[in-house]
């Protein structure tokens, strides 16, 4: 296994394939000085490693107030209910509700995984198109990016200059069971490209950079799609 490692300037990776579990997604973690906030929460399995690997990379687990969900499937959103237990605030969109609040097994996906997911309490519901989030002294941007699932998001933050972009399942996959829109997924792409990030830090492949790479990433799976 690989250790946690800083991506840029209050961005790190603290869980994924090659970090905690073959079966979770890419963890990230965003640093806004006097609160901590995750970019999805991996399958569940591995949630007190995550808080393991915050306190190796030297912050403070107990800085950590939100998880933000970028889509309902049990890989992202598996630990969602640890991290509550912690008093840690979950936020989602609120076209994902149906999946995070209420768990409908056909739009977590948990079938897939063999899991069964513990449905959560969303604290704070994200909507329209365009909605922020204040984590201390950044900004998360958090574009609604449907196709996927109906309510994904894909977060973003300018740091220093730099934009970066998570950037979360753009390969898919899309099955029609959990709401996925092939048409919706292609304006989606064109929006995230519209936005020129620097760095791309996706749900399951890792980092990509320079900004040419990530502009190179999203446009052969629109190709492929």
């Amino acid at each position: 296994m690989q250790k946690p490692q800083k991506i840029f300037e209050r961005v790190f990776l603290v869980g994924g394939p090659e970090i905690t579990d073959g079966r979770d997604c890419c963890v990230y973690l965003v640093d806004g000085g006097n609160e901590l906030a995750l970019v999805d929460a991996g399958l569940g399995l591995s949630c007190r490693k995550i808080m393991e690997n915050i306190r190796t990379l030297g912050m403070e687990p107990s800085l950590l107030k939100y998880v933000v969900a970028t889509h309902g499937h049990i890989d992202h959103i598996g630990g969602l209910s640890y991290f509550q237990s912690k008093g840690v605030k979950i936020v989602s969109h609120e076209l994902e509700n149906r999946a995070v609040s209420e768990g409908r097994p056909e739009l977590t996906a948990e079938w897939y995984y063999g899991i069964k997911y513990q449905p959560v309490s969303v604290d704070i519901t994200l909507s329209g198109e365009m909605p922020n989030l204040s984590v201390g002294d950044v900004t998360l941007s958090c574009p609604l990016t449907p196709g996927h699932t109906p309510g994904g998001i894909s977060p973003y933050l300018d740091i220093e200059g730099t934009r970066v972009l998570f950037g979360q399942d753009i390969h898919g996959p899309f099955n029609p069971s959990w709401g996925s829109d092939i048409g919706q997924w292609k304006i989606s792409m064109k929006k995230l490209l519209d936005l020129k990030a620097d760095i791309l830090c996706e749900g399951h492949f890792g980092i990509y950079r320079p900004a040419s790479q990530v502009q190179s990433y999203i446009e052969a799976y629109l190709s492929q799609y």
